[in-house]
């Protein structure tokens, strides 16, 4: 039921299209929707039954704002801006870069090729993406020498290498008509878009006359060079009638999981295709609407002539935000083609259901055998703590959960410890247990099943101590983690009164605490090492105003620690062209430390 705070700004919200924004307890953006009318979406949420992540979802809204747009299609704009910029953890993410390199004939008067990472608004013409970064990167150096623009850097009054190897133009010994660049550049496009049977032919009879010659090494070199071209330009047969550069999206939805197969058809051939599965908030259409725009965006890519998507997404809309024909196929090879993504999408989906119950029979089997052992009825949720410091300096704690057997990192906490300036392990338990409980309590939070403590009975008593003792958490689950010789987590300890629960080595539950342990020593050591590198002697320089760079070069090289350098007379570090101001501001602040 939604709290008395909602229901008042349901009430308040316009009939209108535009973005909305859902917060967590913390002001924190947990999911980024759009809407034709956000009076009647936003109220969906908390006036319907829902399940899967939408239902968790509900559970963790504590607020929403919205912004008011004058159109379907700015609310979609708006929609992956923000998804873009908050990353929230109930959209759909794509990472920018899809990792394939495109071929890149440079917008220089004299003009170079290459591959580029992406593609950028510089004038160039870019060609790809390719799927086989190796098969991309042999192409290029075959265009190099068989259909040579510009190697070197320029003018310098002689050829360079590539010029007399025949592999560059010549723009370093003498002026190279535009019209001979712009001839070789048309050579290199029906090149790439998929005319090589010239190319192949004279591949063939060179690779036929090297071996003739017994030149098996150059056979095979040219073998490789028609290899490599296969992969790059004609990877697929053809599978339509005409050249157009094609996206085809299209989906298939289940249990809250929505499959996503993407095909990209370019010289009339299938020449890769994308694959991605995730759980849902909103309804299919909608999310791959979402998809499609992230899609694009997130790549910087060359955008194909034509996209085409499954019956009942807003092809009108995308075309609009994307300014491309959006599609969708009625008949004919599209339609099988549409057809054969769909199936494509229901196959990776019900590999991936295959994979959860397998898994989840491993992580539950594992989590149970943990409750036996413990003796305690059923376990979902494990929190798991570890100190670390440096000769008792820099001293942190660091908590992870897993539920139902794997890591939540969203859950994970860094503490700083305040209580003692020295190593104590039962005092910083005992603080960071008190943090960590005193807040749940105060927030009516759900308590987890079980607290780990990685170490031994004084972890384990102090722990217990807190909960028991201050916070009347008697019935909270608690145990140690107890180490080897190879600080490797042997058994499990209930309390000093009780032996070691003893785990068989080669259970999951086992694996699983092992598992637990290495993963909270990460965590916290990680932590550590963030916070040392912080304080460092570097850092802390950095830290006074005045100090640049340079200034803090030449500190560290004459005196090599902070103490000197408080130490060293004024005089001395203006010689070094200090000025005055920041010589006074360094001893000011070095001052402060070492007082403190």
């Amino acid at each position: 039921m939604a709290s008395e705070h909602i229901e008042q700004k349901l009430a308040l919200l316009p009939a209108l299209p535009g973005s909305y924004q859902m917060k967590d307890l913390n002001g924190k953006i947990i999911y980024v929707g759009k809407a034709k009318n956000l009076k009647n979406r936003v109220r969906s949420y908390f006036k319907s039954e829902h399940d899967g992540k939408t239902a968790e979802l509900v559970r963790n809204i504590a607020d929403f704002d919205f912004i008011v747009t004058s159109s379907e299609k700015e609310s979609l704009l708006l929609e992956i801006t923000l998804i873009q910029k908050y990353q929230p953890y109930y959209n759909i993410r794509l990472k920018r870069g899809t990792g394939y390199p495109y071929i890149k004939i440079t917008n220089d008067r004299d003009p170079k090729i290459e591959l580029a990472s992406d593609v950028k608004k510089d004038g160039a013409q870019y060609f790809g993406p390719y799927p086989n970064v190796y098969a991309a990167q042999e192409t290029l150096h075959f265009l190099q020498k068989n259909y040579p623009l510009r190697r070197c850097n320029g003018w310098q009054g002689r050829p360079c290498l590539y010029a007399n190897m025949g592999q560059c133009l010549g723009p370093c010994w003498h002026e190279v008509p535009v019209a001979e660049y712009q001839a070789q550049i048309k050579r290199i496009q029906r090149f790439l878009d998929g005319d090589t049977k010239e190319v192949a032919k004279i591949l063939n009879q060179k690779m036929s006359q090297a071996a003739e010659n017994l030149e098996f090494e150059r056979a095979a070199d040219i073998r490789d060079q028609l290899k490599f071209i296969t992969e790059t330009v004609e990877k697929q047969k053809i599978i339509s009638k005409d050249g157009t550069p094609r996206d085809l999206f299209n989906f298939y939805m289940d249990k809250g999981w929505l499959s996503v197969q993407v095909f990209f058809i370019r010289q009339a051939r299938l020449l890769k295709r994308e694959k991605r599965v995730f759980a849902v908030v909103d309804d299919a259409l909608e999310e791959l609407t979402t998809f499609i725009l992230q899609f694009y965006n997130r790549r910087n890519a060359v955008l194909p002539k034509e996209i085409l998507v499954p019956r009942g997404v807003d092809a009108e809309t995308i075309s609009a935000v994307l300014n491309v024909p959006v599609r969708v196929p009625q008949r004919g090879e599209k339609k099988e083609l549409m057809v054969l993504a769909e199936k494509n999408a229901k196959i990776v989906l019900d590999e991936k259901f295959r994979l959860m119950v397998m898994n989840e029979q491993k992580t539950n089997g594992a989590m149970q055998e943990i409750a036996d052992a413990l003796g305690i009825e059923k376990i979902h949720q494990i929190e798991a703590f570890d100190h670390s410091h440096t000769q008792g300096e820099e001293i942190v704690s660091a908590m992870v959960v897993f539920e139902d057997g794997v890591p939540n990192k969203q859950k994970y906490r860094k503490y700083k410890i305040k209580s003692v300036t020295h190593a104590d392990e039962r005092a910083e338990t005992m603080e960071v247990i008190r943090r960590r409980y005193t807040r749940l309590l105060k927030e009516h939070a759900e308590l987890p099943d079980l607290v780990l403590m990685d170490g031994g009975i004084i972890q384990l008593n102090a722990a217990r101590e807190v909960l028991e003792d201050e916070l009347g958490l008697d019935q909270l689950p608690v145990a140690a983690m107890v180490k080897n010789d190879h600080h490797k987590t042997a058994d499990l300890l209930k309390s000093a009164d009780e032996p070691h629960t003893m785990l068989d080595p080669k259970s999951q539950g086992f694996f699983l605490l092992q598992r637990i342990q290495d993963e909270v020593h990460r965590f916290a050591i990680t932590f550590h090492r963030s916070l040392r590198s912080k304080s460092s002697l570097g850092s802390k320089l950095d830290e006074i105003a005045g100090v640049g760079p340079k200034i803090r070069q030449k500190l560290l090289v004459k005196y090599g620690s902070l103490n000197k350098i408080a130490q060293a007379p004024d005089e001395e570090l203006h010689e070094l062209g200090i000025s005055m101001k920041v010589v006074r501001a360094i001893k000011i602040s070095l001052n402060a430390l070492q007082d403190n």
